[in-house]
This record gives structure tokens, C-alpha cells and sequence, in this order.
């Protein structure tokens, strides 16, 4: 179908680590990792043989059954996050529908959300995003979000004893990976937790040690009450997560929701591989470390196009002093570098945690060479 743009495609045969190679065995160093979904890069042996060895016993049951790979996702994901009940789904979306479903248990209308967020696509999902080009053409979609200007005014405005949730990301990701006021989640908290208000976080793309923390809320010190996950969770393989914090893991009932597929034994055995081997290998500290270098050299680059570096960890944006965010992208491609034009003006890094300094040094002569290549152009 005609839902993707038109974009010269590559078709990708083969990867390895943080690089992949195309159908003409051209070499391309992976700086986008599936969109902060390989956190283990392409391949990895912990993947390929959780992969391999569950697919050999127990793939699919249904949740009529547990399985001990679930039990012991729902448990490592509560220690990792600190919270108390966790349901599992398929994707990043399916976790925001259930969020979603959540927050209308409270009883109460309102649901704030912020502006140039991306939650998701399907339908209520996307009711929370807040991107109206997403938006407009599926309306009327479901009643009850609103969506603010990022600031601690406007939030300070908006809420009350009639709003369900307040839902955010910590960094918005799609947007150009936009980082939020400082301050503004502590804020959030407190204001939320004063009008009894669900603090719904969407770390989709910033959870699983993105950021340089297991996920980014803990850099804030504050305890949410619902946390989305997907993407770097299983490292490759689908699926998707919800963690609920004290009472908000009461408010679904027996009935409320469900899933075919949703924490099956093969996607929760791959989960558990993938976060064993980032904990094991400190793939947290390396994407603190990694990040640093990134940010340190291109703050060396001095280059007159870029404008501002944002996010925190190895998820980067780069923002451009003008609309030339898809040429260079495309130059990067064709150099051998695959970078995401999230916005006319910014480039997203999400890469695998697994990076090392040759792959940053890497990164950063070819991204040079983009840029010096497309600098005046608009994309």
C-alpha cells in the first residue's frame, strides 16, 4: 500500500553488530538500529540463541496458560522499573491502548497530553498524539485529549480534579528527539499526584538504557504510576509492555483488555536474553559513555549546520539551521551511514548500545561528510 513515502530503498540482507550490508553487499554502519529497537545491534549470539532454543520448546500458548519465560519477564521488569503489575502486548501502540484503557477506568474525561508527541498509530493511540497531521485525516477519533503547549505553565493551567492522566514522554523522540523543560517531570509529578491524576510515561523509545538509565524517568528521581515499554526491550523481536505502579495496577479488570500473542513464550524469553545481556555487559554505562562521545565530537565539528544537540545517552538529536534534515540523511546513506531525518531540521541517532569508540569515530567522519555536502541545500 501507498502508506510509506517513497524513499530509495535499500534491501538488507545481512547484519552484524552495528552493521548491516544490502542486496549489492554494500557495508552501511547502523546509527538508527531499527528506530531504538536493536539494543544488542544485528545478530547478536544472545539473541539468535534465545531465539533458537525457545522456538525449539515452547513458542506460542495463549494466555490461557502462564509460561516461566512470562513469569520471569513480569519480574525482571518490575525490579528494573520498581513497579507491581505488568501486562504484555505486541508493540509500543498496543502498550499505549492499554494506558489508555487505564486511565479511562478512573471515571474521569480528561486526558492531557503534549504537543508534537507520538504515542502510537492505531486509533487510540493516536487520539494522544500530539501531532494533528496524524490525526486530522483518521477524526473523530476518541473524546477527551487535549493537548498542551510543553511548559510548566500550561500544565499548571490544565490540570484538575477532572483529568485521568497526564501522559508524556520523557524525550520526544519523533519530533527530533526534543527534550523536556528542566524541571518539568518533577513538576508533573507533584501536580499529578496533587489532583489524584494517572502520570502515564511512554518510554517505548527511551526505556530498555536508551538514555544512559535503565529508563529515563529514574534520571528525575520520581515514581510514575504507568510505564509504556517496547522497542530495546526485545532487543529485535516484538513486543510490548505495560508497568503499573501501586493502585494504578487495580483499575483494569478481569475482562478489560487482552491479547492473543501478547508476553508469549517466545517473545518473553527473548526479552529476558536481551535485558540479561544489557545488564550483564553494562550496556547502560556504555550508552552513558558512547553518548559523550557523540555529543563531544560533535560539539568538535564546529560545524555552521548544526544548530543544537539534544536527548541524553544514545538517543541524539541533531538540529539543523535549516530544512535540509532528508538531503543529508540521504548523503549519509550513500556514504554508508544510516541516520533518521525525524523533522525538517533534525537528525535522530538511536544506534545499538553496543557501540564502540571506532564506531562513534566512524559515525562522526561520515556524518562530517554529509553535512559538508548538503550544507545550503534544502531537502
Amino acid at each position: 500500500m501507498f502508506s510509506y513515502a517513497p524513499t530509495p530503498l535499500k534491501v538488507l540482507v545481512r547484519g552484524e553488530g552495528a552493521r548491516v550490508w544490502d542486496a549489492d553487499g554494500v557495508e552501511y554502519l547502523d546509527f538508527l538500529a531499527g528506530i531504538a529497537v536493536n539494543a544488542l545491534g544485528h545478530a547478536h549470539p544472545v539473541f539468535v540463541d534465545a531465539v533458537s532454543r525457545q522456538a525449539a520448546t515452547l513458542a506460542h500458548i495463549s494466555n490461557y496458560f502462564a509460561s516461566e519465560p512470562q513469569l520471569e519477564l513480569a519480574e525482571r521488569l518490575k525490579r528494573l522499573t520498581g513497579g507491581d503489575r505488568v501486562f504484555f502486548c505486541n508493540s509500543g501502540t498496543e502498550a499505549m491502548e492499554a494506558a489508555v484503557k487505564v486511565a479511562r477506568r478512573t471515571g474521569r474525561p480528561r486526558i492531557l497530553a503534549l504537543e508534537k508527541s507520538f504515542h502510537g498509530r492505531t486509533t487510540g493511540a493516536l487520539a494522544i498524539t500530539g501531532k494533528p497531521t496524524l490525526r486530522e485525516p483518521f477524526e473523530p477519533l476518541m473524546p477527551g485529549p487535549e493537548f498542551l503547549p510543553t511548559t510548566i505553565e500550561a500544565l499548571e493551567g490544565a490540570i484538575g480534579p477532572d483529568v485521568a492522566a497526564l501522559v508524556l514522554e520523557p524525550i520526544k523522540g519523533e519530533a527530533g528527539v526534543l527534550d523536556l523543560p528542566e524541571g518539568y517531570l518533577v513538576r508533573a509529578r507533584e501536580l499529578t499526584t496533587e489532583h489524584g491524576v494517572l502520570l502515564i510515561i511512554d518510554e517505548i523509545q527511551t526505556g530498555a538504557g536508551r538514555t544512559g538509565e535503565w529508563f529515563a524517568f529514574q534520571a528525575e528521581g520520581i515514581t510514575p504510576d504507568i510505564v509504556a515499554l517496547a522497542k530495546g526491550i526485545g532487543g529485535g523481536f516484538p513486543i510490548g509492555a505495560l508497568v503499573a505502579f501501586g493502585a494504578a495496577g487495580d483499575l483494569l479488570k478481569p475482562g478489560d483488555h487482552g491479547t492473543t500473542f501478547g508476553g508469549n513464550p517466545l517473545a518473553t524469553a527473548t526479552a529476558n536474553a536481551v535485558l540479561g545481556e544489557i545488564e550483564r555487559a553494562d550496556l547502560v554505562g556504555n550508552a552513558r559513555a558512547m553518548g559523550e562521545r557523540i555529543r563531544a565530537g560533535l560539539a568538535a565539528l564546529t560545524h555552521p549546520s548544526i544548530t543544537d544537540v539534544s536527548g541524553r545517552g544514545l538517543l541524539v538529536g541533531i538540529g539543523l539551521a535549516g530544512p535540509w534534515a532528508n538531503a543529508v540523511a540521504t548523503r549519509a546513506l550513500e556514504l554508508g551511514l544510516i541516520v533518521n531525518a525525524a523533522a525538517d531540521d533534525r537528525i535522530r541517532l538511536a544506534p545499538p548500545l553496543t557501540i564502540d569508540a571506532d564506531d562513534v569515530d566512524r559515525f562522526l567522519d561520515l556524518f562530517s561528510k554529509a553535512l559538508a555536502a548538503t550544507e545550503g541545500h534544502s531537502s
